[in-house]
């Protein structure tokens, strides 16, 4: 199977999360979006975000600038 990232992610990496996710989701009940062949849900969800079927938002990260505090004292 050869896989067609649309470009409107920003990696292969987000690609495959969004999947991964709508598989999840499809393996525990969710009805796909298109009917294809397969009845696997890896390939289902995969075909599904290839489509743009699916819908995702990126989160900002949590940042957690100035939570470190480093003790150098008594290092050599």
């Amino acid at each position: 199977m050869i896989i067609k990232i649309p470009p409107e992610f920003d990696s292969k990496f987000r690609f495959i999360l969004v999947a991964a996710e709508r598989a999840k989701q499809i393996q525990n009940g969710a009805p796909p979006k298109i009917e294809v062949k397969s009845n696997k849900p890896a390939y289902i969800a995969t075909r599904e975000v290839e489509k743009n079927l699916i819908k995702y938002e990126i989160l900002e990260e949590a940042s957690d600038e100035g939570e470190i505090i480093e003790d150098v004292e008594g290092q050599p």
